[in-house]
């Protein structure tokens, strides 16, 4: 267990170091929507509750880490047995189930964001079908496992919360990978159409990287992989990944929202304009190799009249 408490250790001082992040992003986004040269959308209000939801959330996951390692390693130092008989007994005290409760909600308002954000890049709700069955099946697993963890002598790491653990999260960065799989995947072929037929200037600007990990919030997505991989194994440096995973799940919706409300992210009218954009210049450029073509002809002919002017001239002439 000196492992799982190391791990413990380092991942409260990477929260302190990324909640100060998520800080910067928040209060960002709210000086840009209160700046007078900022064009309000109806938009805005529901992101700037969002985004104090986020904040709220996220405070109460760090505070109760924060206060769990306190207890732990400083108030009850002399506890019988150690700090690993502490974990053991305390791990679901009533504030470690509510910043349990704290993450779940983040995932579903994050995962509820990346879902609204592939319709709006792909402009299909045929394609986000599965992706919301897959996000309701990992909110009811969640419910359980929060209630199984919450019980008296339960661990969120151990017994049938453990299993329930690694199927809701499962679930969720299934979901994560592929609502992010097909944010990157439209971006990429828009980058590439755009490219071939408006040029590259305008493609790279679809297709550059940071559009791609911000839109897609590819950051939140690798960490989640990393706390699966980890927690599936049973091993002790979970909970270190689990810390980075839940901070990625307010800070990556946080720099989408970010791009939003600075009119740098990607919209309906931008994805319909795209394709738009895209068939215009197929059926411009098949309009104008036609009309390439179909002007040989009347030079042709126009050249066999002059011909035809010039003999006629020069018979006149004979004449």
């Amino acid at each position: 267990m000196a492992l799982f408490q190391n791990a413990y250790y380092i991942g409260n001082n990477f929260n302190t170091i990324l909640y100060g992040i998520m800080l910067v992003l928040y209060f960002r986004i709210v000086h840009i929507m209160l700046s007078p040269r900022h064009k309000h959308a109806r938009s805005d209000k529901f992101f700037l509750f969002f985004s104090t939801a986020l904040l709220c959330l996220n405070t109460v996951f760090v505070a109760t880490e924060a206060v769990f390692g306190e207890e732990m390693w400083i108030i009850h130092a002399d506890y019988p047995g150690g700090q690993d008989a502490y974990l053991e007994d305390y791990a679901s005290v009533w504030y470690q189930t509510l910043g349990t409760a704290a993450s779940i909600i983040l995932n579903l308002l994050s995962d509820g964001l990346l879902i609204y954000r592939c319709w709006v890049v792909w402009d299909d709700v045929r394609i986000v079908v599965f992706p919301i069955i897959l996000y309701l099946g990992a909110f009811s697993v969640g419910i359980a496992q929060l209630y199984e963890s919450g019980r008296p002598h339960a661990n969120y790491f151990a017994g049938l919360a453990a299993n329930l653990g690694i199927a809701y999260t499962s679930s969720v960065i299934s979901l994560n990978i592929i609502v992010t799989g097909l944010i990157c995947g439209r971006i990429y072929y828009a980058g590439r159409r755009s490219a071939r037929t408006l040029g590259v200037v305008v493609g790279t600007e679809y297709m550059s990287a940071a559009s791609m990990v911000v839109e897609s919030a590819l950051l939140y997505t690798i960490t989640g992989v990393a706390y699966l991989i980890s927690f599936a194994l049973n091993s002790q440096i979970d909970i270190f990944f689990l810390s980075l995973y839940v901070m990625m799940t307010c800070i990556a919706p946080l720099m989408i929202v970010l791009r939003v409300v600075s009119g740098r992210a990607w919209t309906r009218d931008r994805s319909t304009m795209t394709s738009t954009n895209i068939a215009f210049s197929n059926t411009a450029h098949r309009t104008n190799s036609e009309l390439d073509l179909g002007d040989e002809s009347p030079t042709k002919e126009s050249g066999g009249n002059d011909e035809l002017t010039k003999q006629s001239n020069a018979s006149t002439m004979v004449v």
